[in-house]
């Protein structure tokens, strides 16, 4: 029998399973070597974390890790129910809340490895955290996608640690009831680039699509639709989806250098974004909550035959 501990959180809604101790062996390599020993050779450890019978499609899962950096606090590697995130903002933060827990930091600024760069994370006393992301940016402007059964969209492909289409003339209302009409919609969206060779820099997929909207909310800038690779929805307001919507504020000169963008998920959580430029890049930090929800210890039996996981259909 084979357990492995970890803490559940959720930031806006959408949950983070930080596995804290008893993942595989992956060497003491740099952070990207680990990353790569994960997924080319543990692959079945990451399906049995989060998928069912264990998890489900929304778990986004973390591998707290030791940095190879000495002056980050930790190292995380982020997963899904069908891969691996280069960066995770809502995750950030729920590592961040799940450390203090644990009594691994205080209040203040850190830093934290990840697989496409340290970003820097900032525990309040009042218990929120700021994510100080990976430069964002917005590699293409007003590009027109055929959509099979709706017709032509256009939107921008941003990045802001996760590839992302953002959309915000679609005609659909962004509210709970239309969820899985919304996420039938988006699912095109992205078959859609994909079959029609729309990419981010150097062929990227495109994994992540973001609609978006008027809030029905007094002091609300905008509210999303983030689909997410797997065909889940993110109940937050997306860090990397905020980000990639702050860079392509920025570029069309409609939010300013320190002023705040509020974004509403589609069930109501929020998140604050504004962005500083350094040289020519475009640094955003993400603000949010994020609430523990249980601690434990999964156990993988060899005889189980979902150990690893139930196949995706």
């Amino acid at each position: 029998m084979k357990t492995l501990n970890f803490i559940d959180s959720h930031t806006g809604g959408e949950p983070t399973r930080l596995v804290v101790s008893g993942g595989p062996d992956l060497g003491h390599g740099t952070l990207a070597e680990r990353f790569d020993i994960l997924r080319t050779h543990h692959d079945d450890w990451r399906a049995g974390v989060v998928t069912e019978p264990r998890g489900s499609d929304v778990i986004v899962g973390a591998l707290l890790c030791e940095p190879d950096d000495p002056e980050c606090a930790a190292a995380v590697i982020f997963f899904n129910n069908v891969g691996y995130l280069g960066m995770c903002g809502h995750g950030t933060i729920g590592l961040v809340v799940s450390l203090a827990y644990l009594g691994k930091i205080v209040p203040g600024a850190h830093k934290i490895q990840t697989p496409v760069g340290i970003v820097e994370a900032t525990l309040h006393a009042n218990g929120s955290v700021s994510v100080r992301n990976v430069p964002a940016y917005r590699h293409r402007h007003a590009v027109s996608v055929d959509v099979p059964g709706h017709g032509v969209l256009t939107g921008d492909v941003a990045w802001g640690g996760n590839w992302f289409f953002l959309v915000a003339d679609h005609g659909h209302d962004l509210v709970p009831a239309n969820l899985a009409t919304l996420t039938a919609f988006t699912s095109g969206i992205r078959d859609a680039l994909q079959a029609q060779n729309i990419t981010g820099a150097d062929g990227a997929f495109i994994d992540h699509i973001e609609l978006f909207a008027p809030s029905p909310h007094a002091g609300i800038d905008s509210r999303n639709f983030v689909l997410c690779p797997g065909n889940a929805y993110d109940r937050s307001p997306c860090g990397t989806g905020t980000s990639a919507k702050v860079a392509c504020l920025a570029a069309d000169g409609k939010l300013a250098e320190g002023a705040t963008w509020r974004q509403e998920s589609i069930i109501g959580s929020v998140f604050d974004a504004r962005y500083e430029r350094m040289g020519d890049a475009l640094i955003p930090t993400i603000t949010g909550h994020a609430h523990i929800m249980a601690e434990g210890r999964l156990c993988f039996d060899a005889t189980d035959p979902f150990a690893q996981g139930i196949p995706a259909s």
